[in-house]
């Protein structure tokens, strides 16, 4: 995962979880967004996201051999 990617989703899960404690995210939206949140939190800050394997994704920029 590259660095644009684990940044995104660092600053999505924040600003889904400031939502959701400042009361303008509720009820069934507001838990799936927190849910949510947590998981862009974990890939973010492990690197590595396992939807991105099966489908050989990629956004690491990768050096190429010259």
């Amino acid at each position: 995962m590259g660095n644009a990617d684990r940044v995104i989703r660092i600053v999505l899960a924040a600003l889904a979880i400031g939502l959701y404690f400042t009361g303008t995210i509720t009820g069934t939206i507001g838990i799936v967004l927190l849910v949510l949140a947590g998981v862009f939190l974990l890939t973010g800050f492990i690197g590595t996201c396992p939807l991105y394997m099966p489908f050989g994704l990629s956004t690491c920029a990768t050096k190429e051999k010259g």
